[in-house]
């Protein structure tokens, strides 16, 4: 069961997905996962809970957000290390991870007027959008950050905006991931990324 309010995204049903995705690969021995943009942290609350052997570090740039995170954490009985950075601005400061895994903001304001009602006047605009001329700004970063803090073999996982699928592996292949995989939701939309250092 998690908090939400207006400082976070909703969870859906995509994000369930990524979690399931990440728990399969990573069930058996220790695993050292960075959530970027954790918001409400229900993907590092849910790792956490379902990978025992889990050591979890979380980063979001709103603070706001984070105390959401930090209720859920306490509400579900797990440790999840919570750090407010804003990945834009990060630097790998000789941490290491195996798996990197975010939800970043990837709406581009032209899809905006798509959007219901109820996510534009509840949901963070912090969290949703990018802009329309560097719709994978936070993947791409994400994506550098990922060449020194993963270890090698170590993996990161996207929840993706679906018309961008193509280019997002495109980018992963030109940053030297290999094993890039993209797969889709249950909606039958490209949505998950999963790619190697």
């Amino acid at each position: 069961i998690f908090e939400v309010n207006e400082h976070v995204l909703i969870p859906r049903p995509e994000t369930g997905e990524l979690v399931d995705w990440v728990i399969r690969e990573h069930k058996h021995g220790r695993v050292k996962i960075l959530d970027i943009g954790t918001g409400s942290g229900c993907i590092a609350v849910s790792l956490a809970k379902n990978l025992e052997a889990a050591e979890v570090v979380s980063w979001d740039v709103s603070e706001k957000a984070l105390q959401v995170a930090e209720r859920n954490c306490r509400r579900n009985g797990v440790r999840v290390t919570l750090e407010r950075r804003n990945v834009l601005l990060a630097s790998p400061a000789g941490e290491r991870f195996d798996v990197i895994v975010s939800n970043p903001p990837y709406i581009t304001e032209k899809e905006k007027a798509d959007m219901s009602a109820n996510v534009l006047e509840w949901e963070p605009k912090l969290a949703l959008f990018v802009p329309d001329d560097n719709p994978l700004l936070f993947y791409r970063k994400i994506a550098e950050l990922g060449r020194d803090m993963l270890v090698p073999g170590g993996r990161l996982y996207f929840e993706i905006n679906r018309e961008y699928g193509g280019q997002t592996v495109d980018m992963l292949a030109g940053l030297e991931y290999k094993n890039i995989e993209l797969r889709k939701d249950i909606f039958q939309n490209d949505r998950m990324i999963k790619a190697e250092r």
